[in-house]
């Protein structure tokens, strides 16, 4: 039987020199007893995998939404394979794997409903009513797990160490980048929240062209213009026996994934050794060291824009973006105008929703604090947006704009 003292022995023992150790962590904000058997780190992978938040992400899109097939990657099944990614890479490079994956499954807990453009609408409400920073889901994953959560009688939040909240708020790809005022802005993260950057884009990016290919809103020809696809499909189709349609997709994405991992793993730790990284305060103080190498970079920019301009801007896609837009700028201006429509125990966190854009606007000019109250009660009509999922935002909208729908 292992106790905690143990693991933490083992991790002295196995881990690199700048790996991040579990009794080195900086803690939480609010002081608890070390469990038994699991340490801090693996305390947070479970307090995240038994969040409300985790569970939303079933039902929230990646880019193909819920009731469009089975077999499209939803928002739960992208952070899934985002963990498995980041463990590999962590392993390899003799970091803290439950770390890294505990980071890994709380990267996308602050998604909305319809993902990016979600994201995208409720940033534009929350500017037009006064906020200035708007929405952000990193900032917004921070504040579930800080604050939204209610799981604990001691505290609001999931009171996760510093080093997992650290890991979302600066969580950052090429399609988000981090806005930190806080967590040290000046200094990196550790090794173990920089892997899950990058996991993240090679699983997106993956999993998309997969799902695109399925959903035929990408050909094949298309992608074997690419050098990345072309390669991987040649070395595919050498195999015997020859393999059906199905498994060439799947065993050539699976290719693309395997090189990519491999490149991470290899660059990164060619920037270990030529910074000469010895401890984690060495990572924090030496930048961004988890990389692809030139080359890869060089080909994922390319699959980066073939994605953009074939799957994510295909006009099918575009269409459902619009009428996520629309259900969502309708709810959040119903809820506004009339916060006696939201459910009770949201209605219970509003004090003052009575204030106006414009009586926020003019209060703030003439340097007074009462907007200041108001924008509050409507940051949290925005929480209870991005907390519903596709299907939740789909019904709210029949029953409060469908005459015959049941309310």
């Amino acid at each position: 039987m292992f106790a905690r003292e143990q693991i933490e022995e083992q991790e002295e023992r196995n881990l690199a020199s700048y790996a991040m150790k579990s009794r080195c962590s900086r803690g939480r904000k609010h002081a608890e007893k070390e469990h038994p058997y699991r340490t801090c780190f693996q305390r947070d992978r479970d307090r995240v995998i038994h969040s409300n938040a985790f569970r939303k992400l079933e039902y929230k899109t990646q880019v193909f939404v819920n009731h469009e097939g089975d077999y499209y990657r939803t928002r739960l099944t992208h952070t899934l394979e985002v963990a498995q990614i980041s463990r590999s890479a962590a392993r390899a490079l003799c970091l803290n794997e439950d770390l890294t994956e505990a980071i890994a499954l709380a990267h996308d807990l602050g998604h909305t409903p319809y993902g990016h453009s979600g994201e995208d609408i409720l940033k534009k409400l929350m500017q037009e009513y006064g906020d200035e920073h708007g929405f952000e889901h990193n900032r917004q994953g921070l504040r579930i797990v800080e604050k939204l959560e209610r799981r604990y009688p001691e505290f609001r939040g999931l009171n996760l160490t510093y080093e997992v909240r650290e890991g979302i708020i600066k969580h950052e790809t090429s399609y988000d980048k981090a806005r930190v005022n806080e967590y040290e802005p000046g200094k990196s993260s550790t090794l173990e929240a920089q892997i899950v950057n990058l996991a993240d884009e090679i699983a997106y990016s993956s999993h998309d062209l997969d799902d695109g290919l399925t959903s035929e809103y990408l050909r094949e020809e298309e992608l074997m213009e690419l050098n990345i696809w072309r390669n991987a499909r040649e070395r595919i189709g050498k195999r015997i026996p020859p393999l059906d349609k199905e498994q060439i997709k799947y065993q050539t994405v699976k290719f693309l994934i395997n090189e990519q991992v491999s490149d991470l793993i290899m660059n990164t730790y060619r920037n270990i050794e030529k910074k000469k990284i010895g401890s984690v305060e060495d990572v924090r103080s030496s930048g961004v060291l988890v990389k692809f190498s030139p080359e890869m970079e060089k080909k994922n920019g390319r699959l980066r824009r073939f994605l953009l301009d074939n799957l994510y801007n295909h006009y099918k896609v575009k269409r459902m973006v619009a009428k996520a837009e629309r259900f969502i700028r309708e709810l959040f201006d119903t809820y506004v105008k009339n916060p006696g429509q939201l459910p009770p125990d949201v209605q219970r966190e509003i004090k003052g929703i009575e204030k106006k854009k414009k009586d926020i606007e003019k209060e703030r000019k003439e340097g007074k604090d009462a907007g200041l109250k108001a924008l509050e009660d409507i940051r949290i009509i925005c929480d209870h947006i991005a907390g519903m999922t596709d299907r939740s935002v789909q019904d709210e909208y029949k029953k409060l704009f469908m005459p015959y729908e049941k309310v």
